[in-house]
């Protein structure tokens, strides 16, 4: 028969048991769990980090059985069900299948049912409701551990899913807005390639006019000469570019001698400059001992110089190499300086805006690349594109030969610097690895 004060003694010695028990119940659970075949993770937990919760949890299992059968208070049910959902967000951390989380809540189940029985058989003077009390106790254990555990880790889930998909529609208006300035700048190149052949059409057109004059005829051959030379300059300059955004293009790093290397650059361009009345100045060790692609660093230089020499109109251009500004051992720098008329390189001008996506292009590179990975150089955090002036008039077709300067800059783990003030000229700074990890 039924005595409400004697159950309620025994049920208190049960949840003293319990109490005492704690530690062989943890031990026995962790024992079950490992020997589960389709549970791995656990495995490779300390105690501390597999018990987790569950100690948490186990107590507020002793005082539900230790109050029956009145209502569990509501900052009990609060903390018992944190725990839970707790014990579910571990578990998603620490790297668990939502089939291991369960499968674990059901061995605790078991190694709890065993301390009942064991309980149960070892008192046989038992009321008739303190067993029934202690089972109805863990079922609501362990079915609330499940559910808030299960919760939790969908919930972790749909965020983690909502954050990818944030982070592809990112990317996505990444890949719209490149596809966009890429279409510019070819528009750019097929204007200036549809202007130079409109010159081309012309200066032919009066070559083959009898009446024209001697004098007149000699204008016209130099200007068909300019005219093609160009043309074949600026298609040269599409084609390097394609193959560059194409990844046709792959570094081929050896010791150089940068000094001979830009030195030898310098000499052959300087009838280019003379031709124009500008000078053409090399400043830098004669000797100089790195690794790089010397062909990549004179295609950069040259393409620098080729844009400094075409819109300066007076004075020159000086390349100049050396150790870098911040005397970093690991780099070498190789400066383009001419005295043109400069050109606007605030936020959004299309120059500024060439350097600025292929920078920020460089920047992701490093920021997912992993650290020591092979054929990279050690790691520098990228110089930002510093650029001071007023707008000027930005001729057309500059961005083709920068965006390749950018693209070969990013193929050799080089950053770029800019300065340019209108009427005072432009500075490009190229920092490079003195050396490369072996590959």
């Amino acid at each position: 028969m039924h005595n409400p004060e004697l159950a309620s003694r025994q049920l208190l010695a049960l949840a003293l048991q319990l109490a005492a028990r704690r530690d062989a119940v943890l031990q026995a659970w962790r024992t079950a769990v490992q020997a589960d075949p389709t549970l791995t993770t656990a495995s490779s937990l300390p105690r501390s980090q597999f018990n987790d919760h569950i100690p948490g949890l186990l107590e507020a299992f002793e005082a539900r059985v230790k109050t029956w059968p009145r209502r569990e208070s509501a900052a009990s049910g609060a903390r018992r069900k944190d725990a839970a959902a707790s014990h579910g967000l571990q578990r998603w951390q620490q790297g668990y299948h939502l089939r291991e989380v369960t499968r674990e809540w059901g061995h605790l189940q078991l190694c709890l049912a065993d301390e009942l029985t064991d309980y149960f058989q070892a008192h046989a003077d038992l009321d008739p409701v303190v067993m029934p009390a202690a089972w109805r106790a863990l079922a609501e254990l362990c079915g609330q551990g499940v559910s808030e555990s299960a919760t939790q880790y969908f919930q972790i889930q749909q965020e983690e899913a909502a954050g990818h998909v944030r982070e592809v529609e990112r990317h996505l208006a990444e890949v719209r807005e490149l596809g966009s300035s890429r279409v510019e700048l070819f528009r750019q190149a097929a204007h200036d390639l549809r202007g130079n052949v409109g010159v081309v059409r012309n200066a032919t057109a009066g070559l083959v006019r009898d009446e024209v004059p001697e004098p007149m005829r000699d204008d016209l051959l130099r200007l068909l000469q300019r005219s093609v030379s160009s043309l074949h300059g600026l298609l040269d300059e599409v084609l390097d570019l394609s193959r560059l955004e194409a990844g046709q293009e792959a570094r081929a790093v050896q010791a150089i001698d940068a000094g001979v290397v830009l030195t030898d650059l310098v000499e052959q361009l300087r009838p280019l400059a003379s031709e124009r009345g500008l000078y053409l100045r090399a400043d830098g060790p004669s000797a100089m001992q790195v690794q790089g692609d010397g062909p990549k660093i004179r295609r950069i230089v040259q393409n620098l110089v080729m844009n400094g020499v075409k819109y300066t109109r007076a004075g020159g251009v000086t390349v100049s190499w050396g150790d870098s500004r911040n005397n970093d051992a690991r780099r070498w720098m190789v400066c383009v300086q001419d005295t043109g008329p400069g050109f606007d390189g605030r936020a959004g001008s299309p120059m500024a805006e060439v350097l600025k996506d292929a920078t920020v292009e460089s920047r992701e590179v490093d920021a997912h690349a992993p650290q020591g990975a092979p054929g990279r150089a050690p790691a520098e955090p990228r110089q930002p594109v510093r650029v001071a002036g007023p707008a000027v008039d930005e001729k057309r077709g500059e961005g083709i030969g920068l965006s390749i300067v950018k693209r070969l800059c990013e193929l050799l783990d080089a950053s770029v610097e800019l300065e340019s003030l209108p009427g005072a000229g432009t500075t490009f700074r190229i920092v490079l690895p003195r050396r490369y990890d072996a590959g």
